[in-house]
């Protein structure tokens, strides 16, 4: 049996050729309306609220790292400030500290005896601040003795009372007393040591 020959140019042929074609996109159009194909409106709304969900909690997560980053940020300038304003450096530490001593013996009306600086001794943990203990002493009154303590506590260079000795002298109301104080010094960062 012989196969009839078939001519694509005929006019039958090309109107079944055009119906099977769109026989074919009505099959495709109707598996995504019906969903077989892709997700359902279902899915995709759950998608949608998923994705909504996670972007909420990224958008809190970079709030909160933002206000974490100002707040640190904050923080060291605060410090450096701190450092800056209250620990003296090296370089002037033992004539600034002396000074401010001697000043605030003499505001207080006490006179001024010894003042001597120890060593510089490191702070464990930190690369660049000493800790300084100066022993002074001094005579005076009661008074004086309270007047001093004062302004010791608001000095300007962060001055820490480590022990406070007071001993009354036979005579009268003199007081001998001999104070141990802490301060802290940071590194001038090249500066003489």
């Amino acid at each position: 049996m012989t196969m009839p020959s078939i001519n694509f140019r005929e006019p039958w042929f090309l109107v079944r050729a055009g119906l099977g074609a769109l026989l074919l996109a009505n099959l495709v159009v109707a598996a995504f309306a019906f969903h077989l194909i892709g997700d359902s409106p279902a899915d995709l709304n759950a998608q949608l609220t998923s994705a909504r969900a996670s972007l909420r909690g990224a958008q809190q997560h970079l709030n909160r790292s933002q206000a974490l980053t100002h707040n640190m940020e904050r923080s060291r300038e605060q410090g450096g400030k701190f450092l800056a304003d209250y620990m003296t450096t090296r370089r002037y530490t033992f004539s600034t500290i002396g000074r401010e001593i001697n000043t605030i013996g003499d505001t207080a009306g006490m006179k001024v005896g010894d003042v001597n600086d120890s060593v510089l001794d490191p702070i464990e943990g930190s690369g660049d601040l000493d800790i300084l203990t100066i022993t002074a002493t001094f005579q005076g009154n009661y008074a004086q003795l309270v007047k001093f303590v004062n302004l010791l506590d608001r000095s300007p260079r962060f001055l820490l009372i480590e022990s406070l000795q007071v001993a009354p002298q036979p005579k009268g109301d003199i007081l001998n007393v001999t104070v141990k104080l802490n301060t802290f010094v940071r590194d001038d960062q090249g500066g003489v040591q």
